[in-house]
Order: C-alpha cells, then sequence, then structure tokens
C-alpha cells in the first residue's frame, strides 16, 4: 500500500511541476512578445490601451524630411479634435488619414503618435489645467518639392510615381492617382467605398498590380546573363518585326523591324522578338529561383502595407508562355514599389537598402526620441551583374527608347515599357524606371501611367520633370 502511495503522489508531483513549468514558459513568452510586439499590441482595435492613450494625449504631427506639417490635430469651433492635412491632396496615400481607420504612416507611425513622451514640466502644467499631452510628431523621409513636381506632372492620368534614394532606401516622393482629400474621409467614406471602378483608396505605387511589359526585360537581361557570363556578348539576331510559336506570335512595338541587333542593341530598343528569343533559351529553373532572389512571390522586407509580385516560371511551361514572359506580359504582376526596388539596387552596385518612409520620432520639445537609419536588406545581385545592367540602361538613353533624357546638365540610365493589358489590342500602360546620375546614382525614379501608351513618349518626359527638379533644386 504505501509504494502504491509514493508511486501516486511521485505522479502526481510530476503533474504539478509539469503545469507548474509550462505556465511559467506561457508567462514568460507572453512577456517575451509583449515586449517585442509592443506596437502591434497597442494598434490592436480591441486593445483598450489604445483608446486610453488617445484620451489622453492629442495625436501628434506627420512632418516632411524639411519640417513642413504633413498632418496635424486641430480644434474645431466647437472644441471638437480633427485631422488635419495642410497640402489635402497631395499626400493622401503615403502619409494617409486617421479617420474611419488607418492608411500610410497615420497607421504605420501610429504607436508613436498616440503616445507621448513631453517633458514632466509640460505634463505638469497641463495636468494642472486638465488638457491633453501633445503626442509625439513623426518625420518622414518625404519631400514636399518633389511631391509637388511628380504630382503635377503626372497631372490627370491614373497611375504610380515612386522617387527614392537607392544609397539608402529613403522614399523622397510617392504619388498614386486617382487620389482623395484626407480631411474629407468622414464626409465621403461611403463614396470611396462604393467606388469599384477607380480603386481610389489602393495605394498604386505598393499595392498595384500591373503587367511590367518591357521594364521586365532588365529581369530576362539579368538571367541571361547568368546563364552565359562570357558570352552574352556575342548574341545576335535577326528582328524581322515578329515570332511566331504555334498559335502565338510576338511582334515588335508598332510592328517596327529592328533588322541585325545584338545584346546590347536588343535591350536599348526594346525588341521584343529578341527578348522572346532569348527566354526561349533560358533554363526555367534557374530562371525560377533568381526570380525568387528579387523578391517575386512573396512578401516585400518593407514596414508598410505592400502587394506581392507574382509570376510562375516552370518547367511545364510552353513556349508560348515563356515568349510572353520574358517581355513583361501573359500571367506576370509586379508592384511599382518593387520594380524600384530592383532598379535601386543596380544603381547601388547589387545591394538592395530596404525602402522606408519614417525617419525620426521626436516629443513636443524637438527631442530625439527613436531614429530609423538606413538598413541593407542584402544583395540582390552581385556587382559585376549590376554594372553591366546599369550600361544596359544607359544605352537605352543614349541610343534608345529613352533618348528624351539624353544631353542634359545629368546623365541617367532607364528602361521604357509599354505593357499591353485588358482585351482590346493596343491598349498598354506606359512605364519608366531608371536613376541618375548614370555613374554615381543619387535617386531614383519609377513610374507607371495607366493606359496611356509608350513608356518613351509618356513616362519619359515625367521622369526628366522630376529629375530636373531634384537637380536644380539640390534636394538632399
Amino acid at each position: 500500500m504505501k509504494t502504491r502511495n509514493k508511486k501516486r503522489n511521485k505522479e502526481i508531483a510530476g503533474v504539478m511541476w509539469f503545469f507548474i513549468l509550462l505556465f511559467f514558459s506561457l508567462s514568460g513568452y507572453i512577456t517575451y512578445y509583449a515586449a517585442t510586439h509592443r506596437q502591434e499590441l497597442i494598434n490592436n482595435s480591441y486593445n483598450g490601451r489604445q483608446q486610453m492613450l488617445i484620451a489622453q494625449n492629442t495625436r501628434g504631427k506627420i512632418l516632411s524630411s524639411e519640417g513642413e506639417v504633413l498632418a496635424q490635430t486641430v480644434e474645431d469651433d466647437q472644441g471638437k479634435e480633427i485631422r488635419q492635412y495642410p497640402y489635402r491632396n497631395l499626400f493622401s496615400h503615403v502619409v494617409g488619414y486617421a479617420t474611419n481607420g488607418r492608411m500610410g504612416v497615420e497607421a504605420q507611425a501610429n504607436y508613436y503618435l498616440i503616445n507621448s513622451n513631453a517633458p514632466l514640466s509640460q505634463k505638469a502644467s497641463l495636468d494642472l489645467k486638465e488638457e491633453k499631452y501633445p503626442g509625439d510628431d513623426v518625420y518622414t523621409t518625404l519631400n514636399v518639392a518633389l511631391q509637388q513636381v511628380a504630382d503635377r506632372a503626372l497631372g490627370v492620368y491614373q497611375g504610380a510615381i515612386l522617387v527614392t534614394e537607392p544609397s539608402t532606401g529613403r522614399i523622397l516622393a510617392m504619388v498614386s492617382k486617382p487620389d482623395f482629400d484626407p480631411e474629407q474621409i468622414p464626409q465621403i467614406w461611403e463614396e470611396l467605398i462604393e467606388d469599384k471602378d477607380s480603386s481610389i483608396l489602393l495605394n498604386r505605387v505598393t499595392q498595384g498590380l500591373y503587367p511590367p511589359g518591357s521594364t521586365f526585360k532588365i529581369i530576362t537581361s539579368l538571367e541571361y546573363i547568368r546563364e552565359n557570363p562570357d558570352t552574352y556578348q556575342n548574341y545576335s539576331y535577326n528582328c524581322s518585326g515578329a515570332l511566331t510559336r504555334g498559335t502565338d506570335r510576338i511582334q515588335c512595338y508598332h510592328g517596327t523591324v529592328h533588322g541585325s541587333v545584338g545584346f546590347e542593341r536588343s535591350f536599348a530598343k526594346s525588341c521584343n522578338t529578341s527578348y522572346a528569343n532569348i527566354g526561349l533559351s533560358l533554363d526555367k529553373k534557374a530562371f525560377s529561383d533568381t526570380l525568387d532572389e528579387l523578391l517575386f512571390n512573396q512578401k516585400l522586407p518593407v514596414e508598410f502595407n505592400s502587394g506581392i509580385s507574382r509570376i510562375d516560371v516552370n518547367e511545364e511551361m510552353t513556349d508560348q508562355d515563356m515568349m510572353q514572359v520574358s517581355i513583361g506580359q501573359g500571367t506576370t504582376s509586379i508592384t511599382p514599389l518593387l520594380l524600384n526596388m530592383i532598379t535601386c539596387a543596380i544603381a547601388n552596385d547589387g545591394k538592395l537598402m530596404k525602402p522606408y518612409v519614417v525617419e525620426e520620432i521626436k516629443n513636443s520639445a524637438g527631442s530625439s526620441i527613436k531614429t530609423f537609419a538606413p538598413s541593407a536588406y542584402g544583395e540582390l545581385m552581385k556587382q559585376q551583374e549590376a554594372q553591366i545592367l546599369k550600361d544596359l540602361m544607359k544605352d537605352v538613353v543614349e541610343e534608345g527608347t529613352a533618348s528624351r533624357l539624353k544631353g542634359l546638365s545629368y546623365t541617367a540610365a532607364g528602361k521604357t515599357g509599354s505593357a499591353e493589358y485588358g482585351t482590346i489590342k493596343g491598349e498598354s500602360h506606359a512605364w519608366f524606371t531608371g536613376f541618375a546620375p548614370a555613374e554615381e546614382p543619387q535617386v531614383c525614379v519609377t513610374i507607371i501611367i495607366e493606359g496611356a501608351g509608350a513608356g518613351g513618349d509618356y513616362a519619359v518626359p515625367i521622369a526628366k520633370r522630376i529629375f530636373d527638379a531634384y537637380f536644380e533644386e539640390g534636394t538632399p
């Protein structure tokens, strides 16, 4: 009997210690999670702590890199707090809104905006007057002058423009159209969410998915170089204006006949049939691996919401499918953000810096609370590969489809695109992605204009206006 009791006591003690260890393990995990996911927990709409902070603190300001106010909280005639956006539609998608939910920097930096690190003396003074504490201010990387130029250049067109600094990842301007007035969100909310045609609330820069068209030839070129590192320069092809495989027929833009072309000229003239021919020679498994390295089919390493660019290259693909993929058509879709990131990596010797828009948090007294330094994602390609692509993109300006950027006070490099969409032959989005100066890139610009036509005719002039403004104004 005593032996059985001892055994039972040991079993009970074992179970008890198991649950004690389990309790402490769970407690430790919860404590660790709360410490490392503080912002997520505070931002959760079910967390009552957020409402307490909102009741206690006045939402902080959002400012440009130069200190211009992009968003602030003021009181109306009745003493009610309202969110004010001095530039109205200009920063509608990137700064966003903070009523009827949150979007843009208002969402990304919500944790900082609703917290207050005001000096204790200021808090004590406000306590005596029974007034709220001022929330912390968020300084962004955005440049008002460049944003205005990009916005005016896009004009009445729908589309997207992204301007970045390739050496750091700083986002200098981000325009998405159609846009909206964030101050009017409470009044126009129902109208916006019922609009199924123009998708006004969609940030086309970060979440818009488009066929990349000829800008994808940057990626096809990279794969061809990787598979033919010693012989790619020996490539030659005779363009007759069309290439047929089975029932699929690839044509050069407007049926242009380029004649005898090498690798560089195929890129500079954006010869569709030559690139379809190149695509047929590629190893599908190796191409798929390259696409994975270039961040297709996965979440991007950014701190804001972004779409996933899609492409499927596999061993079962037909020649027709491979030809379409090679010129950026078919089922391929990309966000302007990812295309800009790939372009920035080329400009930055193969190294990708993570794009970011929030640069510093300051309290109401102007003291720095937190800074966000540039952060490297890693190497998207070797330095030698990046240099080859950079040279190809220079040729596009010097003797190809982006010649409107030639002969200026600065040098530029880039790639145009005319991406067909829909069922009506000839409908195409106009693309440009590139950087300047070509030798030592300081700024990268990616543009898409929905339904405009040829990238060289419509997107390149917009890029020129942005580059001009950047170098004339001496933008930091």
